[in-house]
């Protein structure tokens, strides 16, 4: 055994009912003089009462998803404006990602507080859409210096965009399993991450007020982006981040939809990792389990549904050719991939 890990540095709050007080002791860790919060119009109300007491100097509500250029910008501007030495985002992917985007120009410390199963806040990966065209990078200026994951936060999120936003940590686990980076250690992680992901999502669909579910699936989340922080991108998030941004999909959702097409596409080209895949989804492949988990979830189909137009597909699959990491466990063509979109588009099973 032979391999090189990366362990990023952050320091981690989980408990539920606890956003508040764990905030404030990491602001005062850093010794925070002037807070940025950035926060959604959705997310604006619970924002305002974790950050209570705190030395905000500025609250920012213009996010938009897949972090467009002007967006970033305007944060950006904003943070100058009012001198700020440190940013909380309050919110999902999008939210943590506009934070990610004035930290990689400015070095501001981040501490991000979770209201949805992104990932983002664990990685180092950033993310800007111009002109059509998503492009992401990986910084340590942008990784936040600490989470509070505090599950009671989440008993808001609609049912619907849980599932959507839990499947989209799931698609982490799946390809740190055979992403660039890929380890055993991340390989280990994203095992354990499935394996609560696939027990806490249905719990959340059958009772969406418990915290209990939560916890589980916001464990599994951020297990998965750990894996995928030291894993790197692999076919799946290549292909999501091209229709994402050159349709301007919904992120989770897409994420939700496309997943199923790229573990029958790669699985076939690493047994060992699919038959661990498949006993963390309790099933005797890993297919089954992802199916029987979206059947439960009644989790969302195809991109035709998410506004994705027919005649786009060539284009997505010359881009995300293109884009493809080195590596994959099967040949990345044109016509395969052409197909696996094709598929992901009309919502058939995939093959």
């Amino acid at each position: 055994m032979q391999f090189v890990h990366d362990t990023l540095p952050q320091r981690v709050r989980f408990a539920s009912g606890a956003a508040a007080e764990g905030l404030a002791a990491e602001v005062a860790a850093l010794g925070v003089r002037r807070l940025m919060v950035i926060a959604g119009t959705a997310e604006k109300d619970l924002a305002d009462r974790i950050t209570a007491g705190l030395p905000v100097v500025h609250r920012h509500n213009d996010v938009v998803m897949h972090v467009p250029g002007e967006v970033a910008q305007r944060a950006r501007a904003a943070a100058a404006e009012w001198d700020v030495d440190a940013l909380v985002s309050v919110g999902g992917g999008s939210t943590t990602g506009l934070a990610k985007a004035v930290a990689l120009t400015t070095g501001l410390p981040i501490i991000a507080v979770p209201t949805t199963y992104a990932g983002s806040e664990a990685t180092a990966v950033w993310g800007m859409t111009e002109d059509s065209v998503k492009t992401t990078g990986t910084d340590p200026k942008v990784l936040p210096r600490a989470i509070v994951y505090d599950a009671a936060l989440l008993l808001s999120l609609p049912v619907e965009l849980s599932v959507a936003s839990g499947l989209n940590a799931l698609a982490h686990c799946v390809d740190s399993m055979w992403a660039p980076r890929t380890d055993p250690i991340n390989q280990a992680l994203a095992v354990e991450g499935a394996r609560a992901l696939r027990v806490g999502l249905p719990m959340v669909v059958a009772q969406p007020d418990s915290v209990e579910g939560r916890e589980k699936a916001l464990y599994g989340a951020y297990l998965s982006a750990s894996a995928f922080a030291s894993a790197g991108a692999g076919l799946h998030h290549k292909i999501c981040h091209v229709l994402g941004g050159m349709f301007n999909l919904p992120h989770a959702q897409t994420h939700a939809v496309v997943l199923p097409h790229v573990l029958a596409f790669n699985a076939p080209g690493v047994p060992e990792a699919e038959q661990r895949l498949a006993a963390a989804l309790g099933a005797p492949t890993a297919n089954e389990g992802l199916a029987r988990l979206r059947d439960q979830l009644n989790a969302p189909r195809s991109l035709e549904d998410l506004g994705m137009p027919e005649a786009g597909i060539p284009d997505a699959a010359e881009a995300v050719v293109a884009a493809a990491p080195a590596g994959n466990p099967r040949p990345v063509t044109l016509d395969a991939i052409t197909e696996l979109v094709r598929m992901a588009w009309e919502g058939t099973e995939p093959r």
